[in-house]
């Protein structure tokens, strides 16, 4: 069953209208398989308590290959081999020992160079998609083959009317994208310049809307991204001399 969920959107003239949004299924992939039957993945045991890395060392010294020839204490026949119909989450300290109390989180923040800049309390994000206000026409609008080169699409969404009225505000637009041929940046809050976030604590994403017309018909998509695809930059070799 699709799941529609409502979103509140403005056009280039600054009106606006409450429509509905679905997710986009893509089509199934191929399937996995060997003369013609499917491919079925299972978990299984692959060591138990006291068979890992650490535990055989401490046991038998670190040149423990001579051990496992000889009498495999790695194996443990009761639990190795027995297939996992299912899992638990388990958390861990730093030691490796289990935790009985849910730990503090924090968000921590990395630079570019991978060293931790900053951690704090998490945050409470609020969701930017909203009915109280409508998502933004920024006007910046991009050729289609641009977009989809130097940005990755998490998700999509299409856009569809609930009456006559936001048939015709709907269509509107995609015929302009489409006569175009480019995809519209959205942009949310008042001044429409925050990233679109779908639900409370969600991720922030950039929206590109992308129309398509045949006829009276139209499809409306909302596509959205978290990542930017950059050229990595070239820097000149070291002098070897």
């Amino acid at each position: 069953m699709t799941t529609l969920r409502r979103i509140h959107l403005s056009n280039a003239g600054k009106r606006d209208a409450v429509v509905v949004g679905s997710g986009v299924t893509a089509p199934p992939g191929p399937v996995m398989g060997k003369d013609g039957k499917p491919v079925a993945f299972r978990r299984f045991v692959a060591a138990g308590d006291g068979g890992l890395d650490g535990d055989l060392t401490t046991v038998h010294g670190a040149d423990y290959s001579a051990a496992l020839i000889e009498g495999d204490p790695e194996i443990d026949l009761e639990v190795v081999g027995r297939f996992i119909e299912g899992t638990g989450t388990v958390l861990l300290s730093s030691a490796g020992e289990p935790l009985f109390t849910a730990p503090q989180v924090l968000e921590v923040s990395y630079g570019p160079d991978g060293f931790e800049t900053s951690r704090r309390e998490p945050v409470e994000t609020p969701a930017t998609v909203n009915d109280d206000i409508p998502l933004r026409w920024t006007g910046r609008k991009m050729p289609i083959g641009e977009v989809v080169r130097k940005f990755a699409f998490r998700r999509s969404l299409q856009l569809q009317h609930v009456d006559g009225v936001t048939y015709d505000f709907l269509y509107a637009i995609a015929k302009e994208l489409a006569d175009e041929r480019v995809m519209m940046l959205l942009g949310a809050g008042e001044s429409g310049k925050d990233p679109l976030v779908m639900q409370l604590n969600g991720s922030p994403y950039r929206g590109f809307l992308e129309g398509r017309v045949d006829g009276d018909n139209y499809i409306l998509l909302m596509h959205l991204s978290n990542m930017e695809l950059k050229r990595p930059s070239v820097t000149a070799p070291e002098d070897q001399s």
